[in-house]
């Protein structure tokens, strides 16, 4: 075991962890605020639920031994085998698990967004269990737990694949299933210095998501550090210069939702392509990633009502096709060379893992709320929407005064 190693990934955690909270803030920023507690109780659910999730069956399905290419075994079932004195590289693997356990957390706290507002508590707890047991353990499995995925050389060194594309997709098939909101298109931000603080809490804990998959930290990790602050700078103006010249006003919630962009962007290839490569990958997932959350949406009439898919969902598509572009075994041996670099083959692999991705997320996630459907509704009552969902289904509220 490597001393700095441990220390190193013990801060990445925390720093993991610390985007659910930012999540939290910064979607129920933007909502009414007679809904703002109850997409915080999402966020929180997530941690609560899916952290023992994970010590039971997640874990062990996500990282145990290679079942068919598409689950793990039992290895580490309930943590068995799992703790300080055995070791996932240079560190204890019980790090690695709390490690790849705040991914888990985080991707059902995106998810969240898409369902604000109109989803039934009950359901969404039954959702949260089967979608992060049925869509992420084995997508997770799939490409980072020596499933089929990687073994056809799919690149995705933090999680384009895995937590962005497939939250992005299944919210917005829940999206689509539960129905737009009733009164939507007068939902305004009760408070947008909250939702601002919430994406600095995601920006800051970004670091530690993308520089922390490198489990070391060495040349990849400080390229991937570098990378994601770069990523997201050209995010935040990518956006804001699409917002200016189609707008005329560059607004603050703008810039922010594309510093986010840039860093889902960037994302899957933060550990595979030169750091200048980031410019153009930050710079476009702004700009693919503003057309999403307004010309796209608005055109298709879906009611997503946080954006997950807009951020998530379409930053996760252009950051795996941005890998397939500009890998480079320069940077890390152990990737592969994109299109720029002369294998124009790898471009259409990281497509098809892209493609694999949205078709399983959308296939299981319909499955598992056709099935919750048989037994319960998913939507809350008008009248309880009418109310808002934080006093109809929780008993409180955000503020004594409420913005509507």
């Amino acid at each position: 075991m490597e001393m700095g190693d441990t220390i190193f990934m013990f801060l990445c955690t925390l720093l993991v962890f610390i985007m659910t909270p930012g999540i939290a803030l910064f979607y129920g920023g933007m909502l009414r605020s007679k809904n703002m507690l109850s997409t915080t109780m999402h966020s929180y659910t997530a941690i609560a639920l899916v952290s023992i999730q994970w010590v039971f069956l997640g874990y062990t399905l996500a990282f145990g031994k290679d079942v068919f290419g598409v689950i793990g075994g039992l290895d580490f079932i309930g943590l068995k085998n799992t703790g300080f004195e055995t070791l996932n590289g240079t560190i204890p693997s019980g790090l690695f698990m709390l490690f790849q356990m705040m991914f888990a957390i985080l991707s059902v706290a995106i998810l969240s967004g898409s369902i604000a507002e109109r989803m039934k508590f009950g359901p969404f707890i039954i959702f949260i269990l089967l979608w992060t047991t049925l869509v992420y353990d084995p997508l997770a499995h799939m490409i980072w737990g020596g499933g089929f995925l990687s073994q056809l050389g799919i690149l995705d060194f933090a999680g384009g694949n895995v937590v962005h594309i497939s939250s992005g997709i299944s919210g917005l098939i829940a999206a689509i299933l539960l129905g737009k909101r009733s009164n939507a298109k007068n939902s305004t931000p009760n408070s947008l210095p909250l939702a601002i603080l919430g994406a600095a809490l995601i920006w800051v804990g970004w670091f530690g998501f993308n520089v922390g998959s490198a489990l070391t930290f060495n040349s990849i990790a400080m390229n991937a550090f570098i990378s994601t602050m770069v990523a997201s700078a050209a995010g935040a103006v990518g956006w804001s210069f699409v917002e200016w010249t189609t707008k005329r006003k560059p607004t603050v919630l703008g810039a922010v939702s594309g510093a986010i962009s840039g860093l889902v962007s960037i994302t899957p290839a933060c550990g595979f392509v030169e750091i200048f490569a980031s410019l153009p990958i930050g710079f476009i997932g702004g700009i693919v990633c503003f057309y999403g959350v307004t010309a796209i949406k608005q055109k298709l009439g879906y009611d997503d009502t946080l954006d997950a898919f807009g951020l998530h969902g379409i930053g996760g598509i252009w950051g795996g096709m941005a890998t397939g572009l500009f890998a480079t075994t320069k940077v890390n041996e152990a990737g592969a060379n994109g299109l720029f670099y002369g294998d124009p083959k790898h471009l259409l692999t990281e497509c098809m893992g892209i493609l694999f991705t949205m078709i399983f997320s959308v296939v299981i996630t319909f499955l598992i709320l056709k099935g919750i459907q048989t037994f319960t509704s998913l939507r809350v009552k008008p009248e309880q929407e009418m109310i808002g969902l934080d006093l109809s289904i929780h008993g409180e509220k955000a503020y004594e005064r409420p913005i509507l």
